[in-house]
């Protein structure tokens, strides 16, 4: 085993206590970082990683140390997921909309890495957007699982988990809108925190949905996490969604270690299914349940509870996350960055194939249900009620952390899938069933490994605590992972690569052109980027799927709200699959001409049952414009008749009057 490959066993805390002593300088962690890198680009982790960036902000750190002036975080090599702003650095999100994108302003967690001395480490892959359970919508590649390449790492944040499940890094950042830390953390068995809503700034975070987006760290111990976390806290005035609470609640980069009294005190809420629940591993829920006898066996008070409303989460959210994503994502138009088409017809041309070549299948099924959920007729049916739903979910939580102090449950329903496994996109968003919650109630969230499953692929516990008490989860899952039954190994491939001769530096050659060469090579497994094009002004769309593993498979999704009624339980439909074997090119151009001919008839028809209805009309305008002549005619005479009669009267009166003077 080389030098190279024993600095990256270490974890960021015992790298900073080394570097402090002089053991080794930031480059050399730095090259090892890149070696190792270089030797998992198999994995498809990286989106960018340019060797000569790195290595100068690790020999700027020794300058640093040697000079008194070493931060918290000075030469450790930290992933960044490739929607935050670096500046003067391309943020694609991992679309082809933004691929060419280079951020014009710092992030301000990436401001407080760099001020912290943190040496940043390439841009991480993610799905587009950070839309996707599996980084497979990733507009580039995907990226593969470091503990069987066949499977996928989860998502949105698999590119930041991979980075450390390969310890090609010691710490990632990611950001977590509905489980992106926490699911593809426990998918490659590592650490992986989900802080309160508005502990860390969003602000310089490609939005996804406002009001749940959080970022948060990777690590491969607990200790690492509360030190990256402790960097990255505080009231940001930049972000409107920054609480203020956040500096008066720091994190303490220092873990207390709980005593045997301290358990006695902690009362755990315990939400597992039972085995025979459909979605769910049988051996995830036996780790979970052995968990949680540990737990007692420490002495702490284990409490069932139940909640009313984990059936309703998915849908909840899918509306609600939809919902901002449309109104998010309304800003790439291609007109003032990102993706412009080229030789638009009109301005309504430049919109929607700008839109159409940029955004991917799963973006583009995200806009049209959200936009659908805010339209004037169904706004109050849906978005309006999600949101009363989410208060619910809110006030549950409130309820529990009155009897417990930690929910424990897995955080997964399964272990990782295979790439390619799950089509059917609410089969894919079933996989967030269990960590979307916290995101809607916006409490904080960790992932802990849990053991492995019957195919050495690693299971995750998830334990979740009320506002702020992000200390107190640290406490809990330190102690955990310092027991063997919660730490993990390396992975398969990590420990191929530990047993391996060490590449020397001059073969190392990370940068964007070898990069391009890996990406082209990696596509055999790619998908290929899907058409989307529009029938007409009822936004009816056609999605034609190529792969080029299994071709001449074609699928159509279903309308908007037939799609919304899957979401919400409120329709049973599957969306239909046919394949263009069983029809021939005849029989669909004779369905074609038929259904011409039928829309031809059905036109023809209304246009005569118009003119019949104009006519109708035509003929009652003319009889009410008759009876009001009429009528006005008739007042016309009465009031001669009127005038006539007091006419009379006046003249008998004059005639009278004279009668009586002559008298």
């Amino acid at each position: 085993m080389s030098n190279n490959d024993n600095l990256i066993n270490r974890t960021a805390v015992e790298h900073v206590k080394s570097l402090e002593k002089g053991e080794y300088s930031a480059k050399d962690l730095a090259m090892s970082c890149l070696e190792r890198a270089q030797k998992s680009s198999h994995l498809n982790i990286f989106l960018e990683l340019d060797e000569k960036k790195v290595l100068k902000q690790a020999e700027n750190s020794d300058r640093k140390r040697k000079s008194g002036e070493a931060g918290p975080l000075e030469g450790i090599p930290v992933a960044v997921k490739d929607n935050l702003c670096v500046k003067n650095e391309i943020t694609s999100c991992a679309s082809r909309f933004l691929e060419n994108f280079t951020a014009p302003y710092n992030a301000s967690v990436i401001e407080k890495l760099q001020n912290s001395g943190a040496v940043l480490f390439g841009r991480a892959n993610m799905d587009e957007f950070a839309m996707g359970s599996s980084t497979e919508n990733s507009a580039f590649f995907t990226t593969k699982n470091p503990w069987n390449e066949d499977y996928v790492p989860g998502g949105s944040s698999g590119g930041s988990a991979a980075a450390v499940a390969s310890l090609a890094v010691p710490l990632s950042i990611g950001s977590d809108t509905g489980g992106s830390i926490r699911q593809p953390a426990a998918l490659c068995g590592v650490i992986g925190v989900k802080p309160t809503y508005g502990r860390i700034s969003r602000y310089g975070l490609v939005a996804f949905a406002s009001s749940l987006d959080q970022i948060g760290p990777f690590s491969r111990s607990v200790d690492d996490s509360a030190l990256l976390l402790s960097i990255i806290n505080g009231k940001d005035y930049k972000d409107s969604t920054s609480h203020f609470n956040a500096d008066k609640y720091p994190i303490h980069p220092e873990i207390k270690s709980l005593e045997d009294a301290d358990w006695k005190k902690i009362r755990i809420g315990v939400n597992i299914p039972s085995e025979g629940d459909a979605g769910y591993d049988a051996e995830v829920i036996h780790s979970a349940v052995k968990a949680v006898k540990w737990l007692e066996e420490r002495g702490a008070t284990v409490i069932p509870i139940q909640s009313k409303y984990l059936d309703y989460a998915i849908p909840v959210y899918y509306i609600l996350a939809t919902a901002e994503a449309s109104s998010n994502l309304m800003r790439y138009d291609g007109i003032r960055y990102g993706r412009r088409t080229e030789n638009p017809e009109n301005l309504m041309d430049l919109y929607v194939k700008s839109r159409t070549e940029g955004f991917g299948t799963e973006v583009k099924r995200r806009i049209l249900l959200g936009t659908y959920v805010l339209s004037s007729g169904y706004y109050d049916a849906y978005y309006k009620s999600a949101q009363k739903a989410r208060k619910l979910i809110q006030k549950e939580y409130s309820e529990f952390f009155k009897k417990v102090d930690v929910i424990l449950q897995p955080t997964s329903p399964t272990t990782a899938f295979k790439i390619g496994e799950r089509n059917d996109p609410v089969a894919m968003y079933k996989s967030d069933l269990l960590t979307i919650s916290a995101n809607l109630g916006g409490v904080p969230a960790i992932n802990v490994p849990c053991g492995k499953d019957k195919n050495g692929l690693p299971i995750g516990l998830q334990l979740t605590a009320n506002y702020f008490e992000e200390n107190f989860l640290f406490q809990i899952a330190s102690s955990m992972s310092k027991n063997s039954e919660f730490s993990m190994d390396y992975s398969p491939v990590s420990a191929k690569i530990l047993s391996n001769k060490s590449f020397t530096h001059d073969k190392i050659a990370i940068n964007e052109k070898n990069l391009k060469k890996s990406q082209d090579n990696s596509k055999r497994n790619k998908k290929t980027i899907e058409k989307l094009t529009y029938k007409n002004l009822d936004n009816e769309l056609i999605l034609n799927k190529t792969n080029k593993e299994s071709e001449n498979k074609e699928a159509k999704m279903e309308n908007n709200e037939s799609f919304l009624g899957m979401l919400t339980g409120s329709s049973k439909k599957t969306v239909k699959k046919k394949s263009s074997k069983k029809k021939s090119a005849k029989k669909k151009a004779v369905k074609k001409k038929a259904k011409k001919k039928a829309a031809k008839k059905k036109t023809a028809k209304k246009k005569a049952k118009k003119k019949v209805t104009k006519k109708k009309a035509k003929k009652k305008a003319k009889k009410k414009a008759k009876k009001k002549v009429t009528k006005k005619k008739v007042k016309k005479k009465a009031k001669k008749k009127a005038k006539k009669k007091v006419k009379k009267k006046a003249k008998k009166k004059t005639a009278k009057k004279k009668a009586k003077k002559r008298r």
